[in-house]
Parts: C-alpha cells; sequence; structure tokens
C-alpha cells in the first residue's frame, strides 16, 4: 500500500482560497485534506497543468519521451489531437500513439481525427472516413472528436462531416473546432453543429464573438503560432470559458517550459491567479470530462507543488500518487531507443520516393510571375497574398534574394508525383536551404531555398533517412531523423532537443530572422489555415479554398 502525507498552502481554484492543509494520499488517490497551522515555509500545492490541445508528434517525441520532459514544468495531462501521424499511417498511427503513452505515467487523453486527410487538394498517407472515426470514438482511450478543420463542410452540411459529428455527439463526446477568423452566420452555423472549441483565434474581436455564442476559447502559444498576447484580457471577462495550449511545440521549446510559462505570463499581466489557475488547472477537466485530479478528496492525486505564485517554478509533479519530477529532474525514466517498433524492427512510417534531381526543381517562366507570392508572418500561421513576385533568368523563375522572395516546393512523399513550386517572402535565407518531412497536415516534404542545389540537397537528405529535417549551406550539412511517421524521433527527448537547437541555429546562421524557421516552414503546406499555401498538388488560394489554376 503506497501512503504518503504532503503539506502545503492548497490553492482551490473554485472556492478561490488558499488554505495550510495535510493531504494523505493512499494508493494514488487523495485520501483526506486535513488543515494544519499556518507556516510561510510551506509550498503551494495546485492541480496540475493540462495542454488543452497539442499534437504530440509536433515535439518530434513518441509520447512518452514528450511526458518525461513535459513533467518537469509541472503538466500532468494533455488533450492530444493525434492526426499528425494518422495523416501518415491511419488507424494505425493512432494505436501506436495511444499505446505508447501508456507506458509512463502521465496522462494523454486522445481523440478521434476529424479530418484525414484535412483536405481533397493535398495527398496524404491515409484516410480516416467516418467509419473509422466512429470505431475510435466507441473506445475508452478517446475521449473527443479533435479540431473540425473542414469549417466549410461542416457549415454546408458535408454528410460526412455531419456523420462524424453525429457519433461524437451519440456518445457523449466533446467535438473540438478549427476555424480561423470565421464571423457572422457561418460561425453561427458551425457552432449550432454542436462544435465547442476553438484554437485558432488571432484577434481579440473574433474570440469575443465566439465566446458570446458560447463556444470556448483556447488561448494558444506555440513554437511558431504566439496569439497569447492578443488574446490574453479574456481572462478578465470569460475565466470559466478560456483554456490555455501549445498545439505544435518543438522539442527546445518543450524542455525549457510549458503551460507553466503561460500561467506566470498571465501574472505579469495582472491577471488574477485563480482565473489563470482554473484555465490552466480546472476548465480542461470540467470540459473534457478528464479522470485527471482537482484536490479533492477521493480524486486522482495528481498536483504540483510550486514555489510560488508569480513564476510558477515547479518543485515536484505528482500523478497517480507517483513522484514524477522532483526540482528540475524528470523521474520518468529515459525513453529507450528502437522501442518503437510497430512490427519487427522497422519503425512506423510510410515513405514511397526515392532521390531527386535538380532538374526536378527548375519553374519555367519569363516576364510578369502570374502567382501570388506567399507572405510568411513570424509567430503565425496564417499567411499574405503579395504581388512582388521573382527573378526571370534565362526563361527560369529563381529566388530574389534582394527582395527576399525564396523558392519554396512541396514533394509528394508517398509516391512519385511532380513537384509543387512557388515562391515565399520574409523567410530570410542568404544563402542555403532547409527541408522538412513535418509539412501539416499531409506531411509531404516542405523546403525553402536560395537556389535548386541546395534545395535538392536538403530535400534529399529527408528521403535518405525516411523522414527529418534538414539543413544545407556553403559550410552546413546538417540533419535529425525523425523515423516514425517522419515525425518523431525514436531518440530521449533532451537528447532530441539538443540536436533540434542544433540545426536551428543551423537554419538561422543561414540568414533567416523567423523565431522558429522549422515550425513556420511546416505550417507551409497547412490549407485549412488562410490565405495562400502550397500543397503537393500545387498553390492553394484558402480563401477561395481551390488550387491555382
Amino acid at each position: 500500500m503506497n501512503s504518503f502525507t504532503i503539506k502545503g498552502n492548497l490553492v482551490d481554484c473554485m472556492s478561490r482560497t488558499i488554505a495550510p492543509s495535510a493531504i494523505a494520499v493512499r494508493d494514488g488517490k487523495i485520501l483526506s485534506i486535513n488543515p494544519i497551522d499556518n507556516c510561510s515555509s510551506l509550498p503551494f500545492i495546485s492541480p496540475g497543468f493540462i495542454d488543452a490541445h497539442v499534437h504530440i508528434e509536433s515535439s518530434m517525441l513518441v509520447p512518452a519521451a514528450f511526458a518525461r520532459l513535459a513533467v518537469v514544468h509541472g503538466t500532468v495531462a494533455t488533450v492530444s489531437d493525434p492526426h499528425e501521424i494518422a495523416n501518415v499511417c491511419g488507424m494505425e498511427g493512432v494505436r501506436f500513439m495511444i499505446e505508447n503513452g501508456k507506458t509512463v505515467p502521465f496522462k494523454f487523453n486522445f481523440g478521434a481525427p476529424s479530418c484525414v486527410p484535412a483536405t481533397v487538394f493535398e495527398t496524404a498517407g491515409d484516410t480516416l472516413n467516418a467509419s473509422h472515426v466512429k470505431e475510435l470514438l466507441k473506445s475508452d482511450d478517446i475521449r473527443y472528436l479533435t479540431e473540425m478543420m473542414n469549417f466549410p463542410g461542416a457549415i454546408a452540411g458535408d454528410p460526412e462531416v455531419l456523420e462524424k459529428i453525429a457519433a461524437a455527439q451519440a456518445l457523449g463526446k466533446p467535438i473540438d473546432g478549427h476555424a480561423p477568423g470565421l464571423r457572422g452566420d457561418g460561425l453561427r452555423t458551425y457552432i449550432g453543429r454542436g462544435i465547442s472549441t476553438d484554437h485558432e483565434c488571432f484577434t481579440l474581436e473574433e474570440a469575443r464573438e465566439k465566446l458570446e455564442l458560447g463556444m470556448k476559447i483556447i488561448i494558444r502559444e506555440g513554437s511558431a503560432a504566439k496569439n497569447f498576447d492578443a488574446l490574453i484580457p479574456l481572462m478578465e471577462t470569460h475565466p470559466e470559458m478560456i483554456m490555455f495550449c501549445s498545439d505544435d511545440k518543438h522539442p527546445d521549446g518543450l524542455a525549457e517550459s510549458h503551460i507553466n510559462q503561460l500561467c506566470a505570463r498571465a501574472v505579469k499581466a495582472g491577471h488574477d491567479v485563480f482565473n489563470i489557475l482554473r484555465a490552466a488547472c480546472v476548465n480542461p477537466v470540467l470540459h473534457y470530462r478528464l479522470d485527471v485530479g482537482l484536490l479533492k478528496e477521493g480524486d486522482p492525486a495528481d498536483f504540483i507543488l510550486l514555489e510560488n505564485l508569480h513564476d510558477f517554478k515547479v518543485m515536484q509533479t505528482y500523478i497517480g500518487g507517483q513522484k514524477v519530477a522532483d526540482n528540475g529532474t524528470s523521474l520518468i525514466e529515459k525513453f529507450e531507443p528502437h522501442a518503437t517498433a510497430a512490427s519487427g524492427h522497422q519503425p512506423l512510417n510510410r515513405f514511397g520516393i526515392g532521390k531527386i534531381n535538380v532538374e526536378d526543381l527548375k519553374l519555367q517562366g519569363e516576364g510578369r510571375y502570374g502567382f501570388p507570392v506567399i507572405g510568411c508572418l513570424d509567430g503565425q500561421l496564417i499567411t499574405e497574398k503579395l504581388a512582388s513576385g521573382p527573378k526571370s533568368i534565362g526563361g527560369e523563375w529563381c529566388s530574389d534574394l534582394e527582395q527576399d522572395v525564396l523558392k519554396i516546393v512541396v514533394v509528394n512523399r508517398y509516391h512519385k508525383a511532380p513537384i509543387a513550386k512557388a515562391f515565399i517572402h520574409r523567410f530570410g535565407l542568404k544563402s542555403g536551404a532547409i527541408a522538412s518531412s513535418v509539412a501539416h497536415d499531409s506531411h509531404n516534404i516542405v523546403a525553402v531555398g536560395v537556389d535548386d542545389e541546395s534545395l535538392c540537397k536538403a530535400i534529399n537528405l529527408v528521403i535518405e533517412t525516411k523522414g527529418g529535417v534538414s539543413c544545407v549551406g556553403p559550410d552546413v550539412e546538417r540533419w535529425l531523423p525523425l523515423p516514425i511517421g517522419g515525425l518523431m524521433s525514436d531518440d530521449d527527448g533532451y537528447a532530441v532537443a539538443s540536436a533540434y537547437t542544433s540545426i536551428d541555429k543551423a537554419a538561422k546562421s543561414l540568414g533567416s530572422t523567423l523565431s522558429a524557421p522549422y515550425m513556420s516552414l511546416s505550417f507551409m503546406a497547412l490549407l485549412v489555415i488562410p490565405h495562400i499555401k502550397l500543397s503537393d498538388k500545387g498553390l492553394f488560394d484558402g480563401d477561395q479554398f481551390g488550387v491555382y489554376e
């Protein structure tokens, strides 16, 4: 029988009180909570932090390795959408994430991916139809229907979309939303379908309209998409309707901080600590009906010890009564490489192409460039449609470094096909190229470079390793293999974080001024975020929702 007692200042987010207490834990649950004499030296005891919307795959780590890093920051649970691996490996990928997550003391709450593939304008590795989604939703391991990115289909009443929504509703499982910039009648119809959250707001006005219509807002601060500063004023007016998430967080960022950092920033911005902790700890449990304790008698013993309620330095983390982090050190065992094989000794993956040639990347043309240029915005997933085009040299469209207009390409990694080519502004490279098989949502290979030779070399490094990220330049040749789905490493999280930090610095040494070049790159193929993106089938207009002819 595992029994112990923890003493500290218990933070009750709902009653808005802090009381010196002794918490007795037995067999993973809170047996009793009793008052004790006041003591200023005691730590604060809070419910654990919850990331209310995250794609574990974006950390480049398998769930077990993700948990090892996250618990150090007081995170005890996630609401996790496995649609990245589902776009590559379908049902097998979702099941892999669930089973790998069960190998560690951490509370992953996976959903059934609603949109695989996200659109018909790209090539994915697999498909999850309504029958697949229904099968997943029936499992106790699946807590909700993940973000409904096909908001045009939901609004128009697409039968397949409505069938997936109805399946979740029949089982009483929440439905997540994804509707960047959606307002007015379309928004009312979308919410009327039963969709309950949105993490894609990038203006305060948009978020307020959604709140007024009953939708809960998840404030996102990830490695590329950063909406915290714009949306945190909502904490003052709607504390019961707000949650925090990272959505997509690369390993270096996860090694540094998680939801705890958002709490500290919210305090610094002048917000009430009880409201902050409600958003970070309580609201996700109530909305998704998670099996995560909230410091009540009989609850699972999931809680954290904090040094103070200002910077939220985590002293200890407990999950199910087990101490999993102690003063900055993770007590979850280091993830063993190659323990992830789905069958035999081969990691779960789908990669069906061989090396490309420089000639495959050339784009013929002269005169005036006839298509918009993608305008990359640092810290945002949305892009701009720009008129300033590339240079024409010898009847071929080429990058224009003086205008910071560079070639961007997407290579179908599932089977041999023509390479899609376009141009992008504000990526900043002055030499070389970077490439990645992490390219939301279908995860073909996306690359940006100043010349075709560098692009070809960077892409072939990714192809050789059957997935990963690469960086090449005059004095640079680096790559980070991601053998599981071309999305995740089979190595320890801290080792991956270190390797990623190194390749990120290499990309910036080539001139990129973006805060997270690889994360920004991965979203340049995400068609469901306006205004203009590139899929393996061509340049895509997110406003008209179609490929440019």
